[in-house]
């Protein structure tokens, strides 16, 4: 019988590298997700509506009485400092970001009490590591999603579910050139040099990918990692080592 993971934001970028790892290790994917794909088990999804959250993990559980792992992965990013963040946008990246995540994580602990093991992934950001200017609402959510991940780690490790957050740096995503391109609009900039001087600033010399961030979360999600709970686990070429 195959694994069961449920992944929200699973349609592009970070999220579609996931689905598509996980389904070639062979576990069944549900992708919850606002943006169709024909990846794995598609289920329309706003995750920033809790009881449509709560409505898709518990359609999941009554097809399949089981939810080994779930990656909560959607996101939306914002550029702006506290001044120029305006309250709706603030309550709109945070019912994403964060309701979303927290709704997900509320639904599925039932069927993995039950079962004794799960594993939570969440897909965070080096932001909740350190700070970055022009960033007030995004680094505020990926601080608070750090703490989600730590706080159920300790909350359910009797239970034996793990909770982890991984926290990609810059990584070449459609999320990536979205914000290059209003940058790059709003600036005049030339967007091969911005492209060029993100990347300079990583220590590895680059970007990451899509797939090197898919590799961790599947590590996770694993019994390799069947020791590994509440941490953050970073991947960001070494950005903040420094």
């Amino acid at each position: 019988m195959k694994a069961i993971a449920v992944i929200s934001g699973g349609s592009k970028g970070i999220g579609l590298a996931i689905v598509k790892l996980f389904l070639a290790a062979d576990y069944k994917v549900y992708n919850l997700d606002i943006c169709s794909s024909e990846q794995g088990e598609y289920i329309h999804c706003d995750m920033s509506e809790f009881a449509q959250v709560k409505a898709a993990i518990e359609k999941i559980i009554a097809l399949e009485k089981r939810i080994d792992v779930l990656v909560c992965n959607a996101g939306i990013h914002m550029s702006a400092n506290i001044e120029n963040t305006s309250l709706e946008d603030f309550e709109r990246l945070f019912a994403i970001n964060v309701k979303g995540a927290y709704a997900a994580i509320q639904a599925t602990l039932a069927p993995m009490k039950t079962q004794q093991k799960g594993s939570i992934v969440i897909v965070c950001s080096d932001q909740a590591l350190v700070g970055k200017s022009n960033s007030f609402a995004y680094n505020l959510s990926k601080h608070a999603l750090a703490s989600m991940a730590k706080t159920t780690a300790l909350d359910y490790a009797g239970d034996n579910i793990r909770a982890n957050a991984v926290c990609p740096g810059t990584i070449e995503t459609p999320l990536y050139h979205s914000a290059i391109d209003s940058y790059c609009a709003s600036s005049g900039a030339d967007k091969a040099q911005v492209h060029a001087a993100e990347a300079a600033l990583q220590p590895l010399g680059r970007l990451g990918q899509p797939e090197e961030v898919a590799q961790l979360v599947l590590f996770l999600a694993s019994d390799k990692a069947s020791f590994i709970t509440g941490s953050l686990q970073v991947i960001d070429g070494g950005y903040t080592t420094g």
